[in-house]
């Protein structure tokens, strides 16, 4: 069985960026917002050195914590953001934001509204039809949309009739 190679991976910090790491807690402050996580891994370590952030340890491992890394220095210097549409055939469906939820209301004619949680520093934009979902941290985005998406899934009919719901249409 061949042994798994470590690797030094080097990610460019990004200008108008603060990092400050401390073992695998990670702290991103930029134009578009702040990330806090604390990475759980084995056998992979990661400092700043100067401008970059040094991530050794095995292949994968580094590889899979670069990848977090550079999603998070992108979430926090851009951001995310995410447009979606609001389908319907018969009933129109009303969106609302309420502190951490979307209410889904009238959906297929429903009484009771549905709800969705908005995950972290997430900001949910109704506009008419469209709906935008903009984050600094790209798991809160597509985590908050996939709750939107779960909250309109469609039970006991055919989906192929019923294609009323939430979807994504553009990045």
């Amino acid at each position: 069985m061949a042994k798994i190679p470590n690797v030094t991976n080097q990610i460019p910090v990004p200008a108008g960026v603060s990092v400050k790491l401390e073992g695998l807690h990670l702290t991103a402050k930029g134009k578009a917002g702040s990330i806090d996580r604390t990475y759980k891994m084995n056998d992979v370590s990661a400092k700043v050195s100067g401008s970059n952030i040094d991530v050794t340890g095995q292949l994968c491992e580094a590889n899979t914590l670069s990848a977090h890394i550079r999603n998070a220095l992108n979430g926090a210097e851009k951001g995310y953001s995410q447009k979606l549409k609001v389908v319907y055939a018969h009933f129109p469906i009303a969106l609302e934001v309420k502190g951490g939820q979307v209410v889904i209301k009238n959906f297929l004619g429903e009484k009771q509204p549905r709800h969705a949680n908005v995950i972290g520093a997430t900001k949910v934009e109704i506009k008419g039809q469209d709906v935008f979902v903009t984050g600094p941290d790209r798991d809160d985005v597509g985590q908050t949309i996939a709750n939107m998406r779960i909250g309109t899934k469609i039970r006991n009919r055919d989906s192929r009739v019923f294609q009323d719901g939430i979807y994504p249409v553009e990045s």
